[in-house]
């Protein structure tokens, strides 16, 4: 018996080390070796950090974000997730690249795409602008006598590149068929040199007070 044990000794407690290491890896290592899966998640953007009086367009409305989280831990929610455009060091109008920067919690972002947005940066200006009154349709035997509008000025305010084409506010009145005064609230439109609307501009306040009388045209004296 001890013949036997002593043969190939060394072998034999290399083959007792081995089992060893390996139990000791699988049972001891092995745990500490978390596993891991991926979410994705599709992530609204949004700006912070505008300065007062600028407007900020964009392109993007959502980015596609990857992040890698423990299989036994906590599952990470879309709402914990926020992608953010910082503007608070832009003040020159025009485009800029900005980073998009993500707000979650202690988790390992594999991936964020994409990863930088074109911002259109415009500066928000007003000025105040008359009222012309237009009338539409056909005369049809009828004249105006007098018309008035109230307020005869308007603020009208938006990005600058449009109030650069804002040529004149107007309201619009319909011709009657017969000799009639009109007492009415009216919206008045921001318009271009060629009379048409400029989306986008807003005019204060949104509803003027419009008169009007048309009457019977004096018949030419002979």
């Amino acid at each position: 018996m001890l013949n036997l044990l002593r043969n190939n000794f060394g072998l034999k407690l290399l083959s007792v080390f081995l089992a060893v290491a390996a139990w000791a890896y699988f049972h001891l290592a092995a745990p500490a070796i978390t596993a891991r899966f991926d979410q994705t998640f599709s992530v609204p953007i949004a700006v912070s950090g505008l300065k007062p009086g600028y407007q900020a367009h964009y392109t993007e409305k959502v980015v596609t974000v990857v992040v890698e989280v423990p299989r036994n831990g906590p599952v990470v929610r879309q709402d914990q997730l926020q992608a953010v455009l910082d503007a608070s060091d832009l003040v020159d109008p025009g485009y800029h690249n900005v980073q998009v920067k993500l707000v979650a919690p202690d988790v390992a972002i594999k991936s964020i795409t994409p990863a930088s947005v074109t911002l259109a940066l415009d500066r928000v200006d007003e000025r105040t602008v008359p009222v012309s009154i237009v009338y539409a349709g056909a005369s049809t035997g009828v004249v105006v006598e007098a018309a008035h509008v109230d307020p005869g000025l308007t603020t009208i305010r938006g990005v600058s590149g449009d109030l650069r084409r804002v040529s004149g506010v107007r309201v619009v009145i319909p011709i009657p068929a017969k000799p009639n005064r009109l007492d009415a609230m009216l919206q008045p439109t921001p318009i271009d040199a060629r009379g048409n609307e400029i989306a986008g501009v807003h005019v204060s306040p949104n509803l003027v007070r419009v008169r009007a009388d048309f009457v019977t045209p004096l018949a030419p004296a002979k």
